[in-house]
């Protein structure tokens, strides 16, 4: 495929979301491991990521900025997190898989050994999708290379909706 400015473009944004996708799992890391358990969800988008949950603006500020100057320092393992969805899907995806290639094998046996035998797939592909899914993160969702990226500010959007602006100055 050609080099268009168009496809330049689409890869920069599709890389400034990994990117933040890694920052925002960075920053719920921190956030979490400072404050303790919380109700949070977080999106990541091209100019920085949204958080959903009881968190002031000041703090969640502080945790993004810590979260940022430690990736970029080489903590690269903060921006995958055992809490994204990604890891959600990789394993429906798996099990699915898993479960319908058992059952598409035909009517041999009965009804109660088929379940069995999709039961059992259906839990090899939860354990197989576990560190899957980490590295779908690892590979293709987040990516830990921040460097000439800063945060701009903390809005809040609305009660409980807050956005972390990012840049990327290279």
């Amino acid at each position: 495929m050609a080099y268009t400015p168009a496809a330049g473009w689409l890869r920069r944004r599709i890389d400034d979301i990994r990117r933040n996708h890694g920052l925002e799992h960075a920053t719920v890391s921190i956030l979490l491991a400072r404050h303790g358990p919380q109700r949070l969800a977080g999106r990541a988008a091209a100019d920085g990521f949204y958080i959903i949950g009881r968190v002031n603006d000041v703090t969640l500020r502080s945790c993004a900025e810590e979260a940022l100057v430690r990736i970029q320092r080489g903590e690269a393992s903060l921006a995958v997190s055992p809490l994204c969805g990604t890891n959600i899907a990789v394993t429906g995806a798996v099990t699915a898989a898993a479960t319908m290639a058992t059952l598409a094998r035909g009517p041999q046996g009965g009804v109660r050994d088929r379940f069995g035998n999709a039961f059992t797939a259906a839990m090899l592909g939860v354990v197989l999708a576990q560190p899957l899914g980490r590295f779908v993160q690892a590979h293709l969702t987040t990516r830990a290379d921040l460097d000439g990226f800063e945060l701009v500010e903390v809005r809040t959007l609305f009660p409980g909706v807050r956005k972390v602006i990012t840049r990327h100055a290279a």
